[in-house]
């Protein structure tokens, strides 16, 4: 718990533009809220390592949105179930199952459909909103506890450099 918290302030405090943390957290709604071993998520791991996206913002993400999926997954269930069921899309559906391609995305599931619905509404929001998050921090929490006489004393000593070690 200690290592993980470290590591998302580090990845916070570190070199990585608040663009790249941010899109890093947004694709990580996909591999955390859907099923992992589904076809579209080797679509996004294409994504993730083909542009520049922070890679611990991508995995740190990927496992928070993954405990907040056992939460959310009854909400896909339904989004999914009523996009199966809805008359009018009914013939869409049919059409697209009978190719192949489309098969093997199994988007016949309630589930994964439901929650890839959720991550691409979610995707654009999050994107904003983790961007300000991150520069907000950075121009002034970040800038403010620097200042803080405590901080330059946790900077001398040993556990801070014991600290510093673990994100090596």
């Amino acid at each position: 718990m200690f290592n993980f918290v470290g590591k998302f302030f580090k990845l916070l405090n570190g070199d990585a533009s608040p663009g790249q943390i941010a899109l890093g957290f947004s694709f990580a709604l996909f591999i955390g809220l859907t099923p992992f071993f589904s076809l579209h998520n080797l679509i996004i791991f294409f994504f993730v390592f083909a542009i520049r996206v922070n890679l611990g913002a991508f995995f740190l993400g990927s496992a928070v949105f993954a405990l907040l999926a056992f939460g959310i997954d009854p909400l896909s269930i339904k989004v999914g179930e009523y996009l199966l069921n809805d008359p009018d899309l009914l013939s869409m559906w049919t059409e697209l199952y009978q190719s192949d391609v489309w098969r093997a995305f199994k988007f016949n599931h309630t589930l994964l459909l439901g929650s890839v619905v959720i991550s691409i509404l979610l995707f654009i929001p999050m994107l904003f909103i983790s961007r300000f998050i991150v520069s907000t921090y950075r121009v002034r929490i970040m800038k403010w506890f620097e200042k803080l006489k405590i901080s330059k004393m946790l900077k001398a000593s040993k556990f801070y450099k014991y600290y510093e070690r673990l994100g090596e």
